[in-house]
């Protein structure tokens, strides 16, 4: 492979200011719903005392193993080796970082009292998996700074394998601390599961399929050439996470079938013909996992660019999908406190809870991507994180054999 030559994105252009200058009303708008949702309390929201993880949340860790799964892409040209790779490190880093200040972002301004977060970094309860997720992402911003830093600076480039080791150890540590979240939690009957830490393997083919996305515009908006080569090379790794994810999420409801005290969450979830089987059966499984795969390998759609596109945008709704079924579906289904046996109180023992989020839960969501974007978009146009070509012609392998790698 050619060395790499990288410059930033031309920020002199009335369309660049415009697009900018989009992402920051919606930054604004969403800290308007915040002011609002503070003011007035939480009563506007459709968070309840059962429901109290709602949009904002499901926005917020999407963000947040976004952030890792994007990161994949630096980790594979570092930590495995692959060269096709190393031209998108930078890209990858800072996709990473933007992505997990969004997320955390949205975290802050829901907490009713973001003032309170002092309290969170002042004193810590290291029995909550909460302390130790403060650390896991000051770190990973840290650890991913780092890496850029020597990434870029020549200086220090000796030092980018060892930095690129790290945060990549250091991702996969986020990502289990993310699903221990859910999966320490033993008051919610489709909580407490061992498998919910691995299964945020879905990190993967979230983080690529936004990255994926945020590479095919950039280069598209910049007129710079983007190959087929290591396009189609993307395009068969998300369908590999894609697979891997289904693979997990089939592993979680089998044992739970297994386990006699968790039949009723899972025909809530599997049959139950609410709202949250119908975002599984066809907003996980159908739109975000089958479609897309089909795109991504049947020979008529395969080497499509409008395709993958497609393919990258189920992948991410699909996502959604699968965090609302997890984090709204786990807390709708009531705690089997006595397993066999009917339990009612005024405390809504036994009862599935409603929830129907607000307006202002999807506005405080939104802002959060759109922070990402500026961080993103800004970034781009500040220093040197994007190659000037991915053309074939520049990359390890000829244009011939990129349909050979496609297969």
């Amino acid at each position: 492979m050619k060395p790499t030559r990288f410059s930033p994105l031309e920020a002199n252009s009335t369309s660049y200011y415009g697009l900018l200058g989009l992402f920051a009303l919606f930054v604004l708008i969403a800290l308007a719903a915040a002011h609002h949702m503070e003011s007035e309390g939480h009563y506007v929201t459709g968070m309840t005392n059962q429901i109290v993880w709602g949009t904002p949340h499901i926005f917020a860790v999407f963000l947040i193993v976004a952030a890792s799964g994007a990161l994949n892409v630096a980790s594979i040209g570092t930590v495995f080796g692959v060269q096709d790779y190393k031209p998108l490190s930078r890209l990858s880093a800072l996709l990473a970082i933007a992505l997990l200040v969004g997320g955390l972002s949205i975290l802050v301004l829901d907490l009713g009292r973001p003032d309170r977060l002092i309290v969170a970094m002042t004193y810590y309860n290291f029995k909550s998996i909460f302390a130790w997720n403060i650390f896991l992402y000051t770190g990973f911003l840290v650890i991913v700074a780092v890496y850029l830093w020597t990434m870029m600076e020549g200086r220090f480039n000796r030092y980018s394998k060892y930095t690129g080791y790290t945060a990549f150890i250091w991702r996969l540590i986020l990502t289990t601390g993310t699903g221990s979240i859910f999966g320490f939690l033993v008051a919610r009957q489709a909580y407490d599961a061992a498998i919910m830490a691995p299964i945020v393997v879905m990190s993967f083919s979230f983080g690529l399929a936004v990255f994926i996305l945020v590479l095919m515009a950039a280069y598209k908006w910049s007129n710079r050439p983007l190959g087929d080569v290591i396009l189609l090379r993307l395009k068969n790794l998300l369908g590999v996470f894609i697979g891997a994810v289904m693979y997990f999420v089939l592993a979680y409801h089998l044992t739970n079938l297994y386990v006699t005290e968790n039949h009723g969450v899972e025909e809530f979830i599997l049959l139950g013909g609410n709202v949250y089987t119908m975002v599984f059966w066809f907003g996980q499984i159908l739109l975000g996992s089958l479609a897309p795969l089909a795109l991504l390998y049947l020979p008529q759609t395969g080497k499509s660019r409008t395709a993958i596109v497609l393919a990258s945008i189920l992948v991410i709704l699909g996502g959604f999908a699968q965090l609302y079924v997890i984090i709204i579906g786990g807390q709708a289904y009531p705690l089997n406190l006595f397993p066999g046996m009917e339990e009612s109180s005024s405390f809504f023992d036994g009862v599935v809870a409603s929830y129907t989020p607000s307006i202002y839960e999807f506005l405080l969501g939104l802002g959060g991507i759109a922070i990402a974007m500026v961080i993103l978009t800004f970034g781009l146009a500040i220093l040197s994180f994007l190659p000037e070509s991915l053309s074939d012609s520049i990359m390890r392998e000829s244009p011939a054999k990129s349909a050979k790698a496609a297969g």
